[in-house]
């Protein structure tokens, strides 16, 4: 860990069960029929991937050398996935196992032509609402930041609050939960907070649903960092001039799961390093370049010099410089 400074990640910690149907959903269903639909589907192929926010972003975080806390909810079924973080550098001590409930899971047919069936078992994961952080931070020490990210609601909230009551400085990253949420929430889960994360339409969103405007969002948060997907990120602090940075150079996308999650890691690892916002944006641009041009959120790897190697080319010597200071 660097500095002897936890990170603890809250948020959801799932698997993908991806499957590929090589026929037409549509020539099986007999509209006459829906009411009674009952299909069965012959697939081709089956992947099962890593994922759930807070276990994509500290998979990130240990890739770049920091030894991130997990803390979340799985089932018993989760000793693999443990083993697989551990090895990357991630503390699982704290993750909560269900008695009863399998890991949350996400399960998904596609054809040819994109259409999907799928289905999202939450498990666990509605158990995240049973965690405290003050344990935990007993355990690792005081935390430089709390990222609050999508889980179970009432866990987003129990957690958003007692960094208030606590003091520790909370990073608010509802992102999936904000369609599912209303404006109270939405004002619950991010006032207050030190850093903001968003995408752009997540962004309007929180507008839209809160009632503020973009200056009152701001006036509530440190810092609101959005994602702009190929045009990269923006920065926005009260009273300042935004910082905006382009995507890292020379991207092949492939697949783009996961790419915000890593820019969360990137963006956390160079605070944690004592950088400038700045020079996280691009830190962070960098790791969800890895993620975008992958298959998979959690498949992608470097080593230090490969990633310095990027930062320069994306953002010049400078910039790779700083960084290497803290990847050797």
């Amino acid at each position: 860990m660097f500095g002897d400074v936890p990170l603890l990640i809250a948020g959801s910690i799932a698997t993908d069960h991806l499957m590929g149907f090589g026929g037409k959903f549509s020539d099986s269903l007999v509209v006459e029929q829906l009411d009674k639909i009952s299909l069965s589907f012959l697939v081709d192929d089956l992947e099962i991937r890593r994922g759930g926010v807070a276990a994509n972003i500290v998979f990130g975080l240990g890739c770049l050398g920091l030894d991130p806390v997990l803390v979340g909810a799985a089932g018993e079924d989760f000793a693999d996935y443990r083993s697989w973080l551990e090895r990357h550098g991630v503390d699982c001590a704290s993750v909560h196992i269900s008695e009863s409930k399998h890991t949350a899971r996400f399960v998904c047919t596609t054809d040819p032509t994109g259409a999907q069936i799928a289905s999202f078992y939450p498990g666990a994961m509605s158990e995240a609402r049973m965690i405290e952080l003050a344990p935990i931070v007993a355990r690792v020490g005081a935390p430089d930041y709390v990222l609050i990210g999508a889980d179970d609601p009432d866990g987003m909230l129990r957690h958003t609050e007692e960094c208030r009551q606590r003091g520790y400085r909370f990073i608010a990253d509802p992102s999936q939960q904000l369609a599912f949420s209303d404006g109270d929430m939405i004002r619950r889960l991010i006032d207050g907070a030190t850093i903001l994360f968003s995408n752009e339409y997540e962004s309007h969103m929180i507008g839209q649903k809160t009632g503020w405007s973009p200056e009152e969002v701001l006036s509530r948060v440190g810092t609101h960092v959005t994602t702009l997907g190929k045009d990269g990120s923006r920065v926005l602090r009260e009273g300042e001039e935004p910082i905006v940075v382009p995507a890292a150079a020379g991207v092949t996308a492939v697949e783009p799961t996961g790419v915000g999650d890593a820019f969360r890691s990137g963006f956390l690892a160079a605070l944690t390093w004592g950088l400038g916002l700045e020079r996280a944006a691009q830190v962070g641009s960098v790791l969800a370049a890895y993620v975008v041009e992958t298959v998979g959120t959690q498949e992608y790897s470097f080593t230090p010099g490969q990633f310095v190697a990027r930062v320069e080319e994306s953002y010049g010597v400078d910039a790779a410089v700083e960084v290497a200071q803290h990847l050797q």
